[in-house]
């Protein structure tokens, strides 16, 4: 049985159609996304569920609050993991949670 997961990771003027990836391997298919805020990352995971990603992660660039919002979205029908920065480097050592809710 072959495993379909997907990394979504946040950056700056990211475009989910644009900055990404598939990885393909004899037993996992990865699909690299990037998205510019929560409110993609949410709409990109529901897409994921309904495209048979059986697994989540998603960059340490997710707070709390945005790990979480992903696993509602996702209606727990998949296992949702996070790297984890308390201080991303990419966002300018900040968290999600401080850049995306407001």
């Amino acid at each position: 049985m072959s495993l379909k997961a997907a990394f979504i990771f946040l950056a700056p003027q990211a475009d989910p159609s644009k900055h990404q990836a598939d990885i393909q391997t004899p037993e996992v298919t990865l699909l690299v996304r990037g998205v510019q805020n929560y409110q993609e990352a949410v709409s990109l995971a529901k897409q994921l569920v309904t495209e048979g990603v059986q697994a989540l992660e998603l960059c340490g660039g997710f707070g709390n609050i945005g790990t979480a919002k992903i696993v509602e979205a996702v209606e727990h029908k998949i296992p949702v993991g996070t790297v984890r920065f308390d201080c991303h480097p990419g966002l300018g050592g900040k968290s999600g949670d401080d850049l995306f809710l407001t």
